[in-house]
């Protein structure tokens, strides 16, 4: 994975386009910027599929299954008309948690820890899919299918960051302490 890449698209990424009444929120298009636009979800995605990469080297795509279906369900929810109270606090504290769980992560965590941690990610992801399906307007089925893609690239360029700095645990705590630090930042701006 290009690290120049990866760095550019979270400096081009925007707290503010992630949220309602930002930007186009109707369509593929739409649904496919959405997560990658906003520093927020961008920032928590990514640290799903690194965290994945660490701790589950033999099951790659367990975090980012969690992280997916309770992203449609918390989708479902807001179709459904269901209220998430505070889910904007929810999806800055994923960031932080998700840092959280990149700078500790390792491929042999006991299997209850592994079980603690997908539960909290599949518990934020109902937040980022509430969030997303909130601000869906005409189009929406092509939307969540923006996002859902979108969310999955996302875990994969985690995943690759995760391949990249493997065995690298200093490597590994500063980039799960930065992520960590940068949910912090953004709540509190």
């Amino acid at each position: 994975m290009n690290y120049a890449v990866f760095l550019g698209a979270l400096l081009l990424s925007t707290p503010a386009l992630a949220h309602t009444g930002h930007g186009e929120t109707s369509g593929l298009l739409a649904g496919l910027l959405h997560p990658v636009l906003g520093l927020d979800h961008l920032l928590a995605m990514v640290a799903v599929g690194i965290w994945s990469g660490l701790a589950l080297p033999r099951h790659l795509w367990g975090g980012a299954a969690a992280f997916l279906g309770a992203m449609l369900a918390g989708a479902g929810l807001a179709f459904a008309g269901i209220a998430m109270p505070a889910v904007e606090t929810l999806i800055l504290a994923s960031v932080v948690i998700f840092g959280l769980l990149v700078l500790v992560a390792k491929p042999d965590m006991p299997a209850a820890l592994t079980v603690a941690a997908l539960v909290a990610i599949g518990f934020f992801a109902l937040g980022h899919g509430h969030a997303h399906a909130s601000e869906a307007e005409g189009g929406a089925i092509a939307y969540v299918a923006g996002f859902v893609i979108a969310t999955s690239l996302l875990h994969v360029a985690g995943i690759g960051v995760a391949r990249g700095i493997a065995g690298k645990l200093v490597l590994q705590r500063v980039l799960g302490g930065a992520i960590a630090v940068a949910g912090l930042l953004l709540a509190a701006s």
